[in-house]
């Protein structure tokens, strides 16, 4: 008479299917970085850190928002080649752009991945969750406001795993004019 199955330790056969939006506030991530690894030619490794990020859902999204006319080509054409993804130009800060942004895809993805620290980000999280969006920080721990990842879904830090330093070139040796006469 006992009709009570015993359940299996693991599901099987679960598909996820949710799509992902990943915003980046570059400068906010790249000062991290820079301060944990203690070295301005830190760089973010996205091919790391964006599975990482995923797990097993879609990615619908990639836009690095960074304030200033610099920006790497390199960059643009690695998350445009490889996921996408796009690189746009902020006039001072990515929090007024980014947030726009993360409203306008709102109801076109299941989760936002907002790449950032900043407190200055509470209030958009807290839309975002009003509107069914979850929301998750991506961030270096030691550089992120304890608000903002009470208020997200949930927190992925982003370690040193998850970035590349790149090798400093050292300056060229002139050469001796009058060497090279004698």
């Amino acid at each position: 008479m006992n009709d009570i199955k015993e359940l299996p330790n693991e599901p099987e056969n679960i598909v996820i299917s949710q799509t992902v939006a990943i915003l980046v506030d570059g400068n906010n991530i790249e000062r991290s970085i820079h301060t944990e690894a203690n070295d301005t030619n830190t760089m973010l490794n996205f091919d790391a850190l964006i599975p990482k990020l995923l797990v097993n859902r879609g990615l619908s999204r990639l836009v690095y928002f960074r304030e200033g006319k610099h920006i790497s080509n390199k960059l643009q054409e690695r998350l445009h080649n490889f996921y996408h993804g796009s690189v746009r130009p902020c006039h001072k800060s990515a929090d007024i752009p980014l947030s726009i942004n993360a409203i306008q895809l709102a109801n076109k993805v299941d989760t936002i991945i907002i790449m950032s620290g900043d407190s200055d980000y509470i209030e958009l999280v807290r839309h975002l969750k009003s509107e069914g969006v979850r929301v998750e920080i991506a961030a270096v721990a030691s550089t992120t406001s304890r608000f903002i990842v009470e208020e997200a879904d949930h927190f992925h830090e982003i370690t040193k795993e998850d970035w590349f330093t790149l090798p400093t070139k050292k300056p060229q040796k002139r050469r001796n004019k009058k060497a090279d006469a004698s």
